[in-house]
């Protein structure tokens, strides 16, 4: 059996070398949203909440939006990141949470670049 390869990284069982402590990316957003309320940012977090078809990010990614329009995260591989993050940018001036649904079938996800075939719908609201 082999031994540790290099650093941190160990190999596992199957053979194949893994950090010790790997990131969720899903956590890593929410700890940017719950860093970023911290230090006193208004902050949005959009969350895809159904798929269908070929969506390009699953149910319960996550984008987090802060008020000057930085963001951490994904709701769908970059294809309606700047629709939703104008969104977000609302949604932190009205408290209002809004769903959100993008498919080929809409013309806006075609304007923003969602034209794999599948439709995401994502719900977007204030975090404080």
């Amino acid at each position: 059996m082999a031994e540790a390869i290099s650093g941190d990284f160990r190999q596992g069982a199957s053979g194949v070398a893994t950090p010790p402590q790997a990131i969720d990316p899903y956590l890593d957003v929410l700890g940017a949203a719950e860093r970023w309320r911290r230090e006193g940012r208004d902050v949005a977090l959009a969350t895809v909440v159904e798929t269908w078809g070929s969506a390009p990010r699953p149910v319960g990614s996550h984008l987090v939006v802060d008020e000057d329009g930085n963001f951490e995260g994904s709701v769908s591989g970059g294809c309606v990141e700047g629709a939703v993050v104008g969104e977000a940018l609302d949604v932190i001036g009205t408290s209002e949470p809004r769903m959100l649904e993008f498919g080929v079938a809409d013309e806006t996800a075609w304007r923003v670049g969602l034209s794999c075939g599948g439709r995401i719908r994502v719900y977007v609201e204030r975090v404080d």
